[in-house]
């Protein structure tokens, strides 16, 4: 007899088995082991489940359902079977400590951080959640350099949010919700502030934006290690973060001294970047490593976590940033946005894997 000949074959468990031969696509895993069969129903109107990805714009959808329906077809099911997609869990964070709320709605907190300024963070941070958007995901961008907030100038905003209640109502651009300090400071003006109010504008950037349902807030840290950090950390449970570099040997000094303090307060590191990693003349296309090169890869290799990627000394990276207009918008083909599309695939796939080590809750349900 087929498992649907009777009521009592009816399990969970053998879908599951069953299930096991539906291959991810891009892992070559099967889904069951990559923890993506979530809720899990079997009922006399038939079986449903979700499966989970990370990346609403994840492109094996339609593959996947059709692999899963044909395993079951061959269960001898003549049940409905429905199936939706969805997020999965939030990635594991060590641990949620007092005081670390998450934010409603908001799916993945990831910092893109550098020990060291100049080394082209934001770019990476801003060109990151574009490439995301484009993708089809909800993202938040949340330029919390509050000493010099550069997302304004290259995503080409500017306004003054407005309050909603006790919400303030984001910037829009790009596909992006975003918020910074040089919406409410435009000009030369500088802010000198210490500690606690640091802390106090962090929280409300964090507590008081309306960010909906984000599937993705990307923070762009100021450089360093100091007081916007830890008290993001303290705070806020952040999923993962992402260090920026250049190959140059200073740069990568304090990569370590960032790399070093992830580690201590529990962060999950998902790469570095190493940005101007070398010059490709655009007349001639010779190649030139101005500021050494593969020191970045060599670093995340003596650290014992991934290399994410190399992104060029491009003109028109430059050239697109400063007139307001992030070069992934020009879509995956133009060489300068490339890069970022990749970095934007990896990170996805990243903290897809982050978020399987989490058991399903429930992972199966029978009714």
């Amino acid at each position: 007899m087929g498992l649907f000949s009777g009521k009592n074959n009816l399990t969970p468990e053998k879908i599951l088995e069953a299930l096991r031969a539906v291959q991810e696509p891009k892992s070559k895993r099967d889904i069951v082991a990559l923890n993506m069969v979530k809720n899990l129903a079997v009922s006399g109107a038939g079986i449903s489940l979700t499966i989970a990805v990370s990346d609403p714009a994840y492109p094996f959808k339609d593959t996947v359902e059709k692999d899963v329906r044909a395993v079951l077809a061959k269960l001898g099911s003549d049940k409905e079977v429905a199936i939706q997609w969805g997020a999965p869990p939030p990635a594991p964070r060590g641990g949620t400590p007092q005081g670390r709320a998450d934010i409603p709605g908001v799916k993945s907190i990831v910092a893109v951080a550098s020990g060291k300024g100049g080394v082209g963070k934001t770019t990476v941070a801003v060109n990151l959640a574009v490439a995301l958007a484009q993708a089809g995901s909800k993202v938040g961008l949340l330029d919390a350099d509050v000493y010099g907030p550069n997302v304004p100038t290259m995503l080409g905003l500017n306004g003054q949010p407005v309050a909603r209640g006790n919400q303030i109502i984001p910037l829009e651009g790009y596909g992006l919700k975003v918020m910074s300090m040089g919406f409410l400071n435009p000009g030369d003006k500088p802010l000198i502030w210490r500690g606690p109010m640091l802390h106090q504008v962090m929280q409300q950037f964090i507590r008081q934006v309306e960010w909906g349902e984000t599937d993705y807030l990307i923070i762009d840290l100021p450089p360093g290690t100091g007081d916007v950090q830890l008290s993001l950390i303290q705070t806020v449970p952040v999923t993962a973060a992402i260090l920026v570099t250049t190959p140059s040997v200073v740069a990568l000094a304090d990569v370590r001294k960032a790399i070093e303090m992830f580690r201590q307060v529990k962060v999950e590191i998902l790469g570095i970047v190493e940005n101007m990693s070398y010059f490709l003349c655009p007349h001639c296309g010779e190649r030139s490593e101005i500021f050494s090169y593969g020191e970045g890869k060599t670093t995340a290799e003596q650290f014992k976590i991934p290399f994410l990627g190399e992104i060029p000394l491009h003109a028109g990276i430059r050239l697109h940033g400063d007139a307001g207009k992030p070069p992934v918008s020009l879509g995956e083909d133009a060489p300068e946005a490339k890069p970022f599309f990749d970095l934007a695939g990896k990170v996805a796939d990243a903290l897809s894997t982050l978020a399987s080590r989490t058991p399903a809750t429930p992972l199966v349900q029978i009714t």
